[in-house]
This record gives C-alpha cells, sequence and structure tokens, in this order.
C-alpha cells in the first residue's frame, strides 16, 4: 500500500490506520491471541500504522503482534509530568521499543483544558528531546484543540475528530461542524505538521455510507491518514480495498449483526442519549454510565447524534 509521510515528521504511514481500541477491554474485548491476530492481519494487508492509549489497554496486543516495522501512536490523559512520563515509559516497556513514534496529550478539549496540562506537555518535549518519542501532539475531538495545534510551536502532529456528519465535534460547549475542524486541519497541515483524523465513520454510525464517508475525510487538504476502528477481518478488508480503489463506489457493509453500544470508557453519564431514545432502550447502570438494552433497540442511531461526547458507537 503506498505510504505518505507524516506532516515533517519522517514517519511514513499508510493513508488508513488501525484503532486497536475496538479489540480491547471497553469495546469487543478479545481475547489476547485473537485481537493479536487480528493486529497480524492487518500488517498482512499492508496497514503500517497502528493507534493506541494507555487507557484503552491494548498494549498487550501489539506486543504479541510482528509490529517492528509497523508506526505507532499512542497519548495519554496524564495532566502533569510525573503522569506523562510514567506513561511513555509504561509504553515504551510494554511494546519492548526504546523509541515510540507517536506520543500525544489525549482529549485536548479547551485552551485552559491544554494550559492545565502544562506539565505533561512539558514531559513530551522533554522524551522527544531525549530521544524517547519521536513525535508529539495531541488527540482532540473539539475545534477549540486544533485550533491549539494549528499556532503551536513544537507540536508535531494533530489527531483530530472529523466526519461529513459533524458528528461528535464540539466548540467549546456546544456542537462543532466539520467546516470549521477541516480549516483547523488546513492550516495545522500548512505548517508542515501532520494531520490524521478519527471517527470518519462517526463510529459505525456512518457506515451505511461507507464510500461516501470515507470520501469526505481522504479528500480534506492537509490529512495524510484516517484511523479507523477495526474489529473483524472484513473491516480490514474494506478499509484497504477502499484505499487501493478496489471497493464498488455503492458498496454498504452488512451491519445486520452489528448494535449499539456505549463505550464505558468515554461515557459521562449526563443523560442525553437516555433522553433521546424513544424505545427507552437505555438506562444508567450501577457505575452511572448509559447502558443499551439491546434487546429494546432498534439501532435508529438517534443516541449517538445525541451523545456530546461520541461514546455510542456501533459494533
Amino acid at each position: 500500500m503506498e505510504k505518505k509521510q507524516l506532516g515533517n515528521t519522517g514517519l511514513w504511514v499508510t493513508p488508513v490506520g488501525m484503532g486497536v481500541l475496538t479489540v480491547g477491554r471497553t469495546q469487543l474485548d478479545l481475547p489476547l491471541a485473537d485481537g493479536a491476530q487480528l493486529i497480524r492481519y492487518a500488517l498482512e494487508r499492508g496497514i503500517n500504522f497502528f493507534d493506541t492509549a494507555e487507557y484503552y489497554e491494548t498494549y498487550p496486543y501489539i506486543a504479541a503482534a510482528p509490529f517492528r516495522d509497523a508506526v505507532i501512536s499512542s497519548k495519554s490523559l496524564a495532566r502533569g509530568a510525573a503522569g506523562m512520563s510514567r506513561a511513555i515509559e509504561d509504553c515504551r516497556r510494554a511494546l519492548g521499543r526504546d523509541q515510540i513514534d507517536i506520543f500525544l496529550l489525549h482529549e485536548i478539549r479547551t485552551r485552559e483544558d491544554f494550559q492545565s496540562r502544562a506539565g505533561a506537555w512539558q514531559a513530551l518535549v522533554d522524551a522527544k528531546a531525549k530521544g524517547r518519542v519521536r513525535a508529539i501532539g495531541l488527540s482532540t475531538h473539539h475545534i477549540d484543540g486544533a485550533e491549539i495545534a494549528a499556532a503551536m510551536e513544537g507540536l508535531d502532529v494533530l489527531f483530530a475528530l472529523i466526519n461529513y456528519k459533524s458528528l461528535g465535534i464540539r466548540k467549546g460547549e456546544s456542537p462543532g461542524c466539520k467546516e470549521e475542524m477541516a480549516e483547523q486541519l488546513r492550516r495545522t497541515a500548512a505548517q508542515g505538521k501532520g494531520v490524521f483524523t478519527m471517527k470518519a465513520l462517526g463510529g459505525g454510525n456512518l457506515s451505511g455510507d461507507y464510500t461516501k464517508a470515507l470520501d469526505y475525510v481522504t479528500a480534506l487538504p492537509g490529512v495524510n491518514s484516517i484511523m479507523l476502528g477495526m474489529g473483524t477481518e472484513r473491516d480490514i478488508d474494506d478499509a484497504v480495498n477502499y484505499t487501493e480503489h478496489n471497493l464498488p463506489r455503492a458498496y454498504r457493509p452488512d451491519v445486520s449483526k452489528k448494535q449499539m453500544f456505549v463505550d464505558q470508557g468515554d461515557c459521562e453519564g449526563c443523560g442525553a442519549c437516555i433522553a433521546r431514545c424513544t424505545s427507552k432502550a437505555i438506562a444508567f447502570n450501577q457505575q452511572g454510565s448509559a447502558k443499551i438494552d439491546t434487546a429494546k433497540c432498534v439501532k435508529c442511531g438517534y443516541c449517538a447524534y445525541a451523545c456530546p461526547v461520541r461514546a455510542i458507537i456501533m459494533l
């Protein structure tokens, strides 16, 4: 598969990458052998770019796969220097790597949020200077976060949420729009920074418009790669075939066996999905997070649009 340079990082990545969160505890919770085999299959199909994070608890899956030549991006929610330094060392140790290709501040929301994590950012700068990390940056679902990346010196990479329905994009405390996010991605890339994206399929909720959804993101100026959650070999085949122009334009993946699912790692318990569900299929669990009763769910997807943090996905 043809590779693209990720900004000026010197890292060459495939136009589509595998989001490893899908195989982990908060989503499919695959057995270690099964998850590692799925990563191996992605490598065999030519994918060389993989996204993970400290809280995903998916390092063991990656470590069990022959990933030596792959580009690995990880991230941490740490707020201070000690927490970020520990997260980087844990990643290096778990993956058996002296240097992590990309390490990011995870889920930057606002300028105040970024400023409150100044210690964690400095730890990333220091780790890069010591050669423990090759490229540093931030991930965000917020236009505010992308604006920070576009203006920030020393930042190498931006990992941002965007899709043609604006599903999950935020601006401050309100919904954001794809046009504003796309402009920040363009500005960031124009400075030589790498840009890759998440949720092109809206957490599976836009799978019915598979080619339309991927066409939109891949055509955006400055986007080097799109990261897709992949939980089956079919998901990997679809992504590779799309990238290599071997997928029919009218292709629609079979989602008949998939279900709506609340990612417990992302849900903030706001109740917006419960209020929106006309089937009364969603309720709070004992931990205060939302949970979907699949026996009642009609898979209309309206709850996903109501969720302010894109925690509702289709698996």
